[in-house]
C-alpha cells in the first residue's frame, strides 16, 4: 500500500485522537466515559470556590485556582463581546464542564494567569463555559474542548503553544510583543534560572546587529522555546557556563543529558530555527500524550522508536543514549513503555505485531516508509539500523499476512506474493481489496464470486483477493474498501479501477471488453452442453 504523504499522518490519525494535539485551536476528546464523581471534581475547578479541596488536585491547585479568580474573567451572554472589542489582547479559554482535559488544563489555564499577572502582562485571561453559552461559544467559532483563542484587536489568532503553565505563558509572551527575555543583572538571571529550565540564549552586544534581529525574528517564529537573551558576557556565563568567547553568541540549554548546545551556524533566522528544534528534545524523548505532537512534527525526518517495558528499558538506556549521540540531528530516537497501551497499541496497529519482548522500528517521513529491526536490541545491531536508515538502504517494512498454501476460484493474494501473483502473473487479474471491518465489502464479494464462477476455466483470466488491512504493498493504491482493480495483461503498472458498485452484469460486460470472447469458460460450455 503506497503512502505517498508522510507515514506518520496514518499514526496521527491513530494515536491523536486519544492525546492532547498542540497544533490545533480545539483539543477535543469524544466518547468520553465521565462519572459523576467526575463532574462533582470538575464543577469544583470551575468555580475555584474557597471551599474546593478536590481529591484528585495537588495542595497548591486550591491556591492557584482561588488567587485566579480574581484574574480570570467569565464570559457569558452579556459581556462577551465587550470585553473580547474593547481589550486590546484577550486569551479565551473555551470549555465544558463534562470534558475530562478541560477539567486538566484548568489549573495550568490558572497558573499562567497568576504568572502572566505577575509579570504585568496586559493580556485579560478570559473562559466561557461553552455548554452553559453555546451562543458565545458559536460566535467565536469554538466547537471542541478545550480551546484556545487569542484576540488582537479583536481578531481571534490560533493558539499553536503547549499545554502546560509554563507554555501557555511562553506562547502568550511571544506572541503579544516580548518574543525575548532580556536579563540585564546577576539577580534577574538567577531567578530566571529558577523558573525556567530549557532555553535558547543569545548574548549581542547592546542587543544590536543583524545576529540579535536575527535571534528576535526566530523567537518569534518558535511557538515553544523561551528565548533569552544578554548583553553581559558575566550574565551569559551563568545562563550558559561553557560560553568561553565574548563574540555573539546563541546556545541551547536543556535539563537532560547533553545539556547545553552550542550554535555553529549562520546567524540567521532559519538556521536558529532549525537549530532550536533539532536539538531542543533528549537524546531519547519518552512518548507523552502531552509530547506527542511535538514529537511527531519535528524536522528531524528519521525517527526511532523503541518499545519495553520501563524496567527492561534502564537496562539497554545507556548504550541506546550512546548510539544516539552518534546520529544527533540526523535521527530523533523516542522510547514507548509498551504497557501504555493508548501510545503502544496505535504502533503495534501499523505494524501487525503484537511483541512479547522489546521492539524496535522506525520512520523515514523523507519518503514515508516505515521500518522493523528483526535483530535483537544491541548497540552494535541498533548502530547498523541507523546507519542503513541514514543511507536510504534500509528495507521498508510491509506488513503481509503468510503465503497462501493452497488456490482457490479466487486466489488469496498477500503482500509477499503481490508481485507474483499480481504484477508477473501471465494472465489478466481482476483484484478485489477488501478489510474485515468493511460494511459494504460483503455485497461487493458476492458479485465478484459470481463473476469468478462465471468465468471460471477462463486461462487468461484470474480472480484474486486480498484484505487490505492485513497485506501492503507500494504498488497497491487505495484506502478506500471495497475497490475492484483490474490488472490487464501487458500494462500491469496502470491497473483499471472498477467502480464498486458494479453490478454482476457490469463486472461480466467490463471483463469481456477487455479480455474478449475467444475464449469460452467452463460455465458457457456446459450450457451449450
Amino acid at each position: 500500500m503506497h503512502l505517498s504523504k508522510p507515514l506518520l499522518l496514518l499514526l496521527l490519525s491513530l494515536l491523536l485522537s486519544q492525546t492532547l494535539a498542540k497544533s490545533i485551536p480545539s483539543l477535543a476528546d469524544e466518547d468520553l466515559d465521565w462519572s459523576e464523581e467526575d463532574d462533582e471534581e470538575f464543577d469544583s475547578l470551575i468555580a475555584i470556590d474557597d471551599s474546593e479541596e478536590s481529591a484528585g488536585a495537588s495542595t497548591s491547585e486550591p491556591q492557584l485556582l482561588r488567587k485566579a479568580q480574581k484574574i480570570v474573567t467569565d464570559l457569558n451572554n452579556d459581556n462577551s463581546r465587550r470585553v473580547v472589542e474593547e481589550n486590546e489582547l484577550v486569551l479565551l479559554l473555551g470549555y465544558a464542564p463534562w470534558d475530562k482535559k478541560s477539567a486538566a488544563l484548568m489549573p495550568r489555564f490558572a497558573q499562567a494567569a497568576t504568572e502572566l499577572r505577575e509579570m504585568g502582562s496586559p493580556v485579560v485571561m478570559a473562559k466561557v463555559d461553552a455548554e452553559r453559552y453555546p451562543k458565545v461559544a458559536s460566535l467565536y467559532g469554538i466547537k471542541g474542548f478545550p480551546t484556545f483563542l487569542l484576540f488582537v484587536n479583536g481578531t481571534s489568532l490560533r493558539y499553536s503553544g503547549g499545554i502546560t503553565g509554563d507554555e501557555i505563558v511562553i506562547w502568550v509572551r511571544k506572541k503579544t510583543g516580548v518574543p525575548v527575555v532580556r536579563l540585564s543583572s546577576e539577580d534577574s538571571a538567577k531567578q530566571f534560572l529558577k523558573k525556567c529550565k530549557n532555553y535558547a540564549i543569545g548574548l549581542f552586544d547592546n542587543y544590536e546587529g543583524p545576529e540579535s534581529e536575527a535571534f528576535a525574528k526566530a523567537a518569534s517564529t518558535n511557538n515553544e522555546t523561551q528565548f533569552v537573551a544578554t548583553d553581559n558576557f558575566e550574565i551569559a556565563k551563568l545562563l550558559y557556563p561553557q560560553i568561553s568567547s565574548k563574540k555573539n553568541f546563541v546556545g541551547l540549554v536543556k535539563t537532560e543529558n547533553d545539556k547545553f548546545e552550542k550554535f555553529e551556524g549562520k546567524f540567521e533566522e532559519g538556521e536558529i530555527l532549525d537549530f532550536v528544534e533539532k536539538n531542543k528534545f533528549p537524546l531519547v524523548s519518552v512518548l507523552t500524550e502531552e509530547n506527542s505532537g511535538w514529537i511527531y512534527s519535528s524536522p528531524i525526518k528519521i525517527q526511532v522508536y523503541i518499545f519495553a517495558e520501563e524496567e527492561d528499558f534502564e537496562d539497554d538506556k545507556p548504550f541506546v543514549e550512546e548510539v544516539a549521540r552518534k546520529f544527533k540531528t540526523k535521527v530523533m530516537f523516542v522510547y514507548v513503555d509498551s504497557t501504555e497501551e493508548e501510545l503502544a497499541k496505535p504502533f503495534f496497529t501499523l505494524f501487525g505485531t503484537e511483541p512479547d519482548d522489546t521492539l524496535v522500528t522506525a520512520f523515514d517521513n523523507r519518503n514515508g516508509s516505515k521500518h522493523l529491526m528483526e535483530k535483537k536490541l544491541t548497540k552494535a545491531n541498533l548502530e547498523e539500523f541507523c546507519m542503513a536508515l541514514e543511507q536510504g538502504i534500509h528495507p521498508r517494512y510491509l506488513k503481509s499476512e503468510p503465503i497462501p498454501k493452497e488456490k482457490g476460484l479466487i486466489e488469496k493474494v498477500v503482500s509477499k506474493n503481490f508481485e507474483a501473483a499480481v504484477l508477473e502473473s501471465p494472465e489478466n487479474v481482476f483484484l478485489e481489496v477488501y478489510a474485515p471491518n468493511c460494511v459494504e465489502c460483503d455485497s461487493t464479494t458476492k458479485v465478484v464470486e459470481k463473476a469468478a464462477k462465471h468465468f471460471e476455466g477462463n486461462s487468461n483470466l484470474k480472480f484474486a483477493r486480498i484484505d487490505a488491512s492485513s497485506n501492503e504493498h507500494p504498488n497497491l493504491e487505495t484506502s478506500n474498501y471495497p475497490a475492484l482493480l483490474f490488472y490487464p495483461v501487458g500494462d500491469k503498472s496502470n491497473p483499471i479501477k472498477v467502480s464498486k458498485k458494479s453490478s454482476f452484469q457490469d463486472v461480466i460486460n467490463f471483463i469481456n471488453e477487455k479480455i474478449g470472447q475467444g475464449e469460452e469458460t467452463d460455465a458457457e460450455k456446459k450450457d451449450e452442453l
